[in-house]
């Protein structure tokens, strides 16, 4: 009796001291009515940690109570979705009580959404929605298959005779496939639009751009041999350079303008978002630029750049809209406040989805 005395207060111990040692339930983030957001993090054991996120002009200390738990509020955050994160002891960490995480390849960070009075037109809405489908499609060019992310409107019907155009949608630097849908809402942006009449119904068609190890020109020859074929023998779409869009950001901006301007009997719409052009790809096809502006400026209904003012590549960008503007090649510039954000990406893309295709 004495024996099964002990073994059960060793037992009650040993609960105890791991209720007293497992992590307090947190949540994180929080957004409050007032319009603050609340971040926490737990541990007994760090030294210091600190919030950064684009909604911040400098990173932010966290202030650590009693029980290990890590909190700071930020208060007058302009609405938008927002990428963070936490750097805890030098160490850069996604929120681990946060699921929204950022599609990205290279960095950890987490993505909070503040909304506004009004909904803004990214966020989700009471309207009709499309749909987001992950396909898989074989590359002849790149010797193995690869997955995209293929968005088809309200109403979609495959078996209808009703035909969209079609939207090439490219990624950033880092980013992936899901990146226009995890970060950029780019399905709620359309089903927005569409239901308010700015935007025609269209499938919008998200690649992986990375092809690396493969050389990165590559990914130009998948998408005009590999994926544009897959798109129009798999989906109701009108097939003439009329109702063919592409765009992108970033490193997919450059590829915007790589792919779209060298097939200008294929593109009628491009629209590239603060283009990265430090490629060999761009110089190969720019350095000694000498197009035929008459037949492009047929061919091409609309071709646009945007950039924000603070953005680390607006001045190569600016050298940029001025080289196709001297080469005569028509085409719109948006420069608008603002970083290399995914924040001014959404902003591009509904600009984009309300002009093309008219």
């Amino acid at each position: 009796m004495k024996s099964f005395i002990i073994a059960f207060a060793s037992l009650f111990i040993s609960g105890t001291v791991f209720a007293q040692q497992r992590p307090p339930v947190i949540s994180s983030p929080d957004v409050n009515a007032d319009g603050s957001v609340t971040f926490r993090y737990y541990s007994r054991t760090a030294q210091a940690v600190v919030l950064k996120g684009e909604f911040l002009t400098a990173p932010l200390p966290f202030v650590k109570d009693t029980s290990g738990i890590w909190s700071v509020t930020v208060k007058d955050i302009k609405p938008d979705i927002y990428p963070y994160s936490f750097n805890v002891d030098n160490v850069e960490l996604a929120d681990p009580n946060n699921t929204y995480v950022f599609a990205n390849e290279r960095f950890k960070r987490s993505v909070v959404e503040v909304p506004g009075n009004t909904p803004l037109v990214h966020s989700l809405q009471n309207v009709p929605h499309g749909k987001i489908s992950y396909r898989y499609y074989n590359s002849a060019t790149l010797e193995t298959t690869r997955q995209l992310l293929v968005y088809t409107p309200p109403g979609y019907n495959a078996n209808s005779k009703t035909k969209y155009p079609v939207l090439y949608l490219i990624h950033g630097g880092s980013d992936t496939e899901e990146t226009w849908t995890k970060v950029g809402n780019a399905n709620f942006i359309a089903d927005n639009l569409i239901a308010q009449g700015k935007a025609v119904p269209m499938i919008i068609v998200m690649p992986y751009g990375n092809v690396r190890p493969k050389p990165m020109p590559d990914f130009t020859k998948d998408v005009m041999n590999d994926i544009i074929p897959f798109i129009e023998a798999n989906y109701p779409v009108n097939t003439d350079s009329k109702h063919r869009a592409i765009a992108g950001f970033s490193v997919g901006g450059g590829q915007t303008l790589n792919i779209g301007l060298t097939n200008t009997d294929k593109f009628a719409y491009i629209s590239s978002y603060a283009p990265f052009t430090a490629t060999e790809e761009f110089q190969k096809n720019f350095a000694n630029y000498s197009p035929d502006a008459d037949k492009i400026n047929q061919q091409v209904k609309l071709f646009t750049i945007s950039v924000g003012t603070e953005d680390f590549l607006f001045e190569p960008v600016k050298k940029n809209i001025a080289m196709f503007e001297e080469k005569k090649i028509k085409l719109k510039s948006y420069i608008v406040p603002g970083g290399h954000t995914w924040m001014n990406c959404k902003l591009y893309l509904a600009t984009t989805l309300e002009e093309i295709f008219k």
